[in-house]
């Protein structure tokens, strides 16, 4: 048996009585599993896996409490992963990310009480008005204690979407894009896991260097399904858990000013019909926020294919939302640039804030978590009778219910009891989400492991 302790700095080094006894594994807290399960999960930093039972599965004696002392916070760490020792001493960068956790599991169930003590009955009138004020305050809360938020600077954080299974090649050229972000001082966030998530901060990290341009700042957004199925890739250097995968979708386009978006699976579509549903809305029409899809010479089939799921499902108009760029890293950097050049001059005009997009506006059907159940997946209206953004909002949730079929420990629940999820649609949708996940399939875009996949899903066409 193995016992680390860690002491928190800052201001989680002192927590109230009530806080701690949430998460102490002594007081058996009720959010101590969750606390757990993201901690072990960052202790994985850099293993490679992308199944949240098998994580779990592989360290069910590892156990983590929090003792407060005379000196203040100790974390105890039970039976820890070796790789995340050197000397027997837990490396720096995870005790930095233990904090983290620390920080925004408190954070996630104290956010709302927070709030209601800051605005009082105000709370209540923002739910009975529209929940998007109220979700959009709750997102600016905990980015804001993190120490995400930094508003005397300028616009120049560039998200990066892409997958975790990937080739080497594409790694390489999302690496290249990384660099070249780098060389021009752009920050870079992404949703931390390996592959795709990995490779554009370790390149943007290096052209910091090169420029002698201080420290980059890579910011690594997740929540806790995510985490425990994907743990944070080695060059994170700001961790931070949202309370669910809306608030982390949120969270990307209210904190960043660009996105781009490498070769992926069914996680990539999410994200990008996430932001597509913003850009439909017409309330969001002189919002700048640019969207770049890129890959290498050999991802543009991959892009030709995402780009008629678009048109099939949205028409030939969705393309001016996007721009494709194959094989061009200083092309994507430039186009990126000229973006962050863009809200900075929209932002200073409606003076809005720099380092939070205040004023997009995100509709209610893509903020509310959406409960991935086989009845929720089955009543998912995809058609083109629906208005185009609430189309492009209920396609999110189903390739959302697809990730968590695939990765998380819930959904693979469900699956193994109830048997796959079925969708139902037009003919069309249908068939273009079908050809999608089959291209997926085939290109190994969907796990990290090399066992033969078995869809959890089954399409319905009307």
């Amino acid at each position: 048996m193995t016992v680390k302790a860690v002491w928190p700095k800052g201001s989680m080094a002192l927590l109230t009585q009530l806080e701690a006894d949430s998460i102490s594994h002594s007081s058996q807290g009720e959010l101590y599993d969750l606390y757990r399960n993201c901690s072990l999960a960052v202790l994985n930093s850099g293993n490679l896996t992308d199944n949240s039972k098998e994580l779990l599965d592989n360290y069910q004696n590892f156990e983590i409490d929090v003792v407060r002392t005379e000196r203040g916070l100790k974390i105890e760490l039970l039976n820890p992963p070796k790789s995340s020792m050197v000397d027997g001493e837990i490396i720096e960068s995870l005790q930095r990310h233990l904090y983290s956790v620390l920080r925004d599991i408190v954070q996630i169930s104290a956010s709302r009480a927070e709030l209601e003590k800051l605005l009082g009955d105000r709370v209540s009138a923002l739910e009975e008005q529209t929940s998007h004020d109220l979700t959009t305050n709750i997102i600016f809360h905990i980015l804001r204690n993190a120490g995400a938020l930094i508003p005397n600077e300028k616009p120049n954080i560039a998200v990066c979407w892409g997958g975790h299974s990937i080739s080497q090649r594409e790694y390489d050229y999302a690496y290249k894009v990384g660099y070249a972000l780098g060389l021009r001082r752009i920050n870079v966030c992404t949703g931390c896991g390996p592959g795709i998530m990995e490779a554009p901060m370790k390149g943007a990290v290096y052209g910091h260097v090169v420029q002698r341009a201080g420290q980059c700042r890579c910011i690594g957004l997740t929540e806790p399904s995510i985490i425990a199925a994907e743990p944070p890739n080695p060059m994170v250097s700001e961790l931070i858990i949202m309370p669910d995968i809306e608030k982390r979708l949120e969270a990307f386009v209210r904190l960043g000013h660009a996105l781009i978006a490498f070769p992926g699976g069914p996680g990539t579509a999410e994200e990008l019909l996430y932001i597509l549903g913003i850009k439909l809305c017409r309330e969001n029409r002189h919002n700048p926020l640019p969207l770049i899809l890129t890959g290498d010479e050999d991802a543009r089939p991959y892009f030709e294919t995402l780009d008629r799921f678009f048109k099939s499902c949205f028409g030939d108009e969705i393309a001016r939302h996007y721009r494709i760029i194959i094989n061009d890293p200083d092309a994507v950097a430039e186009e990126v640039k000229l973006g962050l050049e863009n809200a900075l001059e929209h932002r200073t005009l409606i003076h809005d804030s720099y380092c939070y997009n205040w004023s997009l506006y995100v509709p209610d059907e893509l903020q509310h978590p959406f409960d991935v159940t086989h009845e929720n997946m089955a009543a998912l209206n995809l058609r083109h009778s629906e208005e185009p953004q609430l189309l492009a909002a209920w396609l999110r949730r189903a390739f959302s219910g697809i990730v968590t079929g695939n990765v998380k420990e819930h959904g693979i629940a469900l699956v193994a009891k109830h048997g796959p999820f079925t969708l139902h649609g037009d003919k069309d949708i249908i068939e273009s989400m079908d050809h999608l996940m089959r291209d997926f399939i085939a290109q190994g875009r969907i796990l990290l492991s090399n066992r033969d996949y078995i869809p959890c899903y089954t399409f319905e066409p009307d």
